[in-house]
């Protein structure tokens, strides 16, 4: 089993946190994983990108080339990230911020993300752990557990309900959509 991952979209959406957590969900659940990063100069704006293999073998090339699963939360990232997709591929957008992706032949999800974000927790701070929660209900590369255990070591304290309500709430819109 080997799964590789992109979460694309702008500075500040949370993309490179929500890698990171990916990755060591992985880890507790006793797989291997490889997680890389990279954006713009920008502290907000800018494009940001974050990639993840989670393998039960020992990963020999650390980057991803062809995504299994694609997350984009911006047009710039459709734009710029879904050239890489193919039909093998499974492309989730976040309905309010993506209209196009390049790959046509992709299999593609819409989902309010981060309008889910604001309805449940009144914030769209939360839209990178409700991405999560889809991604994880979608491709079923690590338990549930496992990402919400992730998800908590990793949040501010005082935040913990708030995040399990967004997480709650990706896997919800994701299994609708299905």
């Amino acid at each position: 089993m080997k799964q590789n991952f992109r979460f694309s979209g702008t500075g500040g959406q949370g993309l490179i946190t929500a890698g990171i957590i990916l990755a060591e969900a992985a880890l507790l659940d006793g797989l291997l994983a490889v997680q890389s990063q990279s954006y713009g100069p920008e502290a907000r704006g800018g494009s940001s990108k974050a990639e993840v293999i989670i393998s039960d073998r020992p990963i020999r090339f650390g980057r991803v080339t062809h995504p299994d699963t694609l997350l984009v939360m911006s047009q710039e990232a459709a734009d710029k990230f879904s050239g890489d997709c193919d039909a093998s591929s499974l492309i989730i957008t976040d309905s309010l911020f993506v209209k196009d992706v390049r790959a046509e032949d992709a299999r593609r999800v819409d989902l309010p993300i981060t309008h889910t974000a604001r309805e449940v927790c009144g914030k769209p701070l939360f839209a990178n752990i409700v991405a999560l929660g889809a991604v994880v209900a979608l491709t079923k590369c690590v338990t549930t557990e496992s990402l919400e255990r992730a998800v908590l070591d990793r949040v501010p304290k005082g935040t913990e309900d708030a995040n399990k309500k967004a997480l709650a709430a990706g896997y919800e819109i994701a299994k609708k959509a299905v």
